[in-house]
């Protein structure tokens, strides 16, 4: 279970966490009801996240349940209506071209709760926002001379020959080395990316401009129960959990040595707490990371030792994903300043992961659905073609 800290004399609190039927929504939620919060979610439920649209079993009864459309006037108004602090947790993530989507989703509704408190005076002590590590992009990298180097999208034409690593630009002194990233670093590579920086950027002046304090947590990869099994964009622990509970080795992209930062779900539900109860996050952005630089061949190494396959040799598959960065890795020192440090290893996230999605995943009829849908999209490339 997470962290159980409380402010000292601070009062139960009434909290609405957008998308909280989710992931990190729904595991923050049950921590916010064991600290004697009450809780009101707002959620879509829209497909490939919540199968059939239908609310979550995991999600506890004590919940107050409200569906629809963080980008809705009338709903926002509503959910937000009552309510003390806000977790704003909904995002649209996907591998799918629908550029405006993650802008209108991601930064429209993030200015629309701030819009309806300036307008309606509502009394809100804080608004939490999630944003990403997808904001950082490549991150920062020193070449040779130890020059600062904030890289751009590796060329496809690199990658289809497996030149995988970071190449020097003009002026530059190769090889270049990734460094553990900061929060001052906005380098987005992608859509989705993109959309977060504007949304962090609207969240925190809004908050400074109307004095409603904001925090902004760009999350990492984060591992655990609850991820959605039907979302391509949940990442290699979900993609390696059900090759191995199908019986199939995984498809390990590149040459498998990119390194990827990784947080257990329930640190990061610690770290959601700590930005509530803390002064001191008012108005700052936190990079909410595992700590510990982490190669896919390695977790995969880790998943296959979770599912009972030792001898598993992970492989190359002479395939990328373009748009992929090659190395990234969060500094967590500002949080951790806080007095937030990260608990739980890899091991820990993909064994709880593991026990969750065993009940009830058709891995074989999931994977070949993710697989189609991202050769369909042209994500998922061969070296050489």
């Amino acid at each position: 279970s997470p962290t159980a800290t409380r402010s000292e004399g601070g009062r139960p609190m009434k909290i609405l966490i957008t998308g909280g039927a989710g992931f990190i929504g729904s595991h923050t939620a049950d921590a916010l009801l064991a600290l004697g919060h009450s809780v009101r979610v707002l959620d879509i439920l829209q497909e490939p996240v919540h199968r059939g649209g239908v609310w979550p079993a995991y999600l506890d009864p004590a919940i107050e349940r409200l569906k629809g459309d963080v980008r809705d006037e009338d709903t926002m108004l509503k959910a937000l209506r009552g309510v003390d602090a806000v977790y704003h947790l909904a995002a649209f993530q996907d591998y799918l071209p629908e550029f405006s989507r993650f802008c209108s989703t991601n930064v429209t509704s993030t200015a629309l709760i701030y819009e309806l408190i300036v307008r309606d005076k509502l009394p809100i002590r804080k608004v939490i926002v999630a944003s990403s590590q997808a904001a950082l992009g490549e991150g920062l990298y020193l070449d040779a001379d130890g020059h600062r180097v904030l890289p751009g999208l590796r060329r496809d034409e690199d990658l289809k020959r497996g030149v995988w690593e970071i190449q020097p630009g003009p002026g530059q002194v190769g090889p270049l080395q990734y460094q553990a990233t900061g929060e001052t670093v906005a380098n987005p590579q992608n859509c989705y990316g993109t959309s977060k920086i504007a949304q962090e950027n609207a969240a925190l002046n809004l908050g400074k401009m109307y004095d409603i304090p904001t925090v902004a947590m760009r999350y990492s990869i984060v591992q655990g129960p609850r991820q959605s099994l039907y979302n391509a964009y949940s990442g290699a622990c979900r993609i390696f959990s059900l090759s191995f509970h199908a019986g199939r080795d995984p498809v390990i992209y590149e040459d498998g040595h990119q390194v990827r930062d990784f947080v257990n779900y329930l640190d990061v539900v610690d770290a959601n707490l700590k930005v509530l109860e803390d002064d001191r996050a008012n108005y700052e952005m936190f990079n909410v990371g595992g700590g510990q630089p982490i190669t896919v061949a390695a977790f995969a190494g880790t998943v296959g030792q979770v599912f009972g396959k030792n001898d598993f040799t992970p492989q190359a598959s002479g395939k990328y994903r373009f748009g992929d960065t090659r190395h990234i890795l969060s500094d967590i020192s500002k949080l951790k300043a806080l007095g937030w440090a990260p608990q739980r290893s890899t091991h820990d996230s993909v064994t709880a992961y593991r026990d969750w999605m065993e009940t009830d995943a058709p891995a074989e009829e999931i994977l070949e659905a993710s697989n189609t849908l991202m050769a369909a999209l042209g994500v998922v490339r061969d070296v050489g073609k």
